[in-house]
């Protein structure tokens, strides 16, 4: 099996080719926009058909959610005509597409819990980008889409991050307490991923570590693994842009994602959040103290 992996750089694509090499598999083409620009068609088309995959993990992606509405252009170039570049090579090729996308597709306005049935209605330039991604990769008929949420892994940057970091300046911090939804962490979905590329249960999943939470809940959870005095003010979206002065995309209230099909399918529901951010900032805690 041959697998190609973009995006190698970001939290995800670093972890599925950590999963791959545990697994054994050795060819793997893990690339990043220095080696392949996803926007260039024929640069695309170039690169995959010589390498010719069985399992192309689609994992690049213009990912800053507020930088993306003064970069309308670049974040659709990205997310929707690199993605389309792409799923034209894995057609070719004839391999299997997954591609990753996002809980900014909803607009957070719904009471319950979302499924991968639910109407679509992104208020975000990012969560348009990416559903835009989401429609190209249907025309493969080998794809699994993943909506996955508040994605965290050891290689980039993220909110434990950020969070462990204010807390050695901080001993309070002001954290949106009316966004709700799941973290994710990269190691438990990579996982998932090398898993479904052996199948052929096809389609649109939920992908997203057990539970909910809010970011308020999440701040003081990470504090207290992590043995960090630090107290959490609950604050909610408005006040927060009031109080920092930013101006911020549009982020759904409600991330809520249903997790059922997954295991309707035969794939095992990934640990819950609290597990995974345990297990995050021991990982952390010992690339540190390398």
């Amino acid at each position: 099996m041959k697998f190609l992996i973009t995006g190698f750089k970001g939290q995800l694509g670093y972890d599925i080719n950590r999963e791959l090499k545990s697994r054994g598999y050795k060819d793997i083409m893990a690339i990043d926009k220095d080696e392949m620009d996803i926007t260039n068609h024929e640069e695309v088309d170039k690169v995959i058909t010589e390498y010719n995959p069985d399992v192309i993990f689609h994992c690049a992606a213009f990912t800053a959610v507020d930088k993306a509405e003064d970069e309308e252009e670049l974040c659709t170039k990205v997310n929707a005509l690199g993605t389309k570049n792409i799923t034209d090579a894995s057609i070719k090729v004839g391999a299997k597409l997954l591609y990753m996308s996002t809980d900014y597709v909803f607009d957070g306005t719904k009471d319950g819990i979302y499924t991968e049935e639910d109407e679509v209605n992104p208020k975000s330039v990012y969560g348009k980008t990416k559903y835009l991604g989401e429609m190209e990769v249907r025309r493969n008929p080998n794809h699994f889409i993943t909506r996955i949420s508040w994605v965290f892994g050891i290689n980039g940057g993220n909110f434990i991050k950020t969070m462990l970091k204010l807390s050695d300046r901080f001993d309070t911090l002001n954290v949106v307490g009316d966004q709700i939804g799941s973290p994710t962490y990269t190691v438990d979905l990579a996982r998932l991923l090398v898993d479904m590329a052996f199948t052929d249960k096809y389609g649109t999943y939920n992908a997203t570590n057990e539970g909910y939470v809010s970011w308020a809940e999440f701040a003081e959870y990470i504090f207290k693994v992590n043995d960090k005095n630090v107290s959490v003010n609950y604050v909610s979206t408005e006040d927060y842009l009031k109080i920092t002065g930013t101006k911020q995309a549009y982020r759904p209230r409600n991330s809520r994602l249903s997790k059922d099909k997954l295991e309707e399918n035969g794939f095992e529901r990934l640990p819950s959040w609290e597990d995974a951010t345990e297990r995050y900032s021991k990982e952390l805690k010992l690339k540190k103290d390398r």
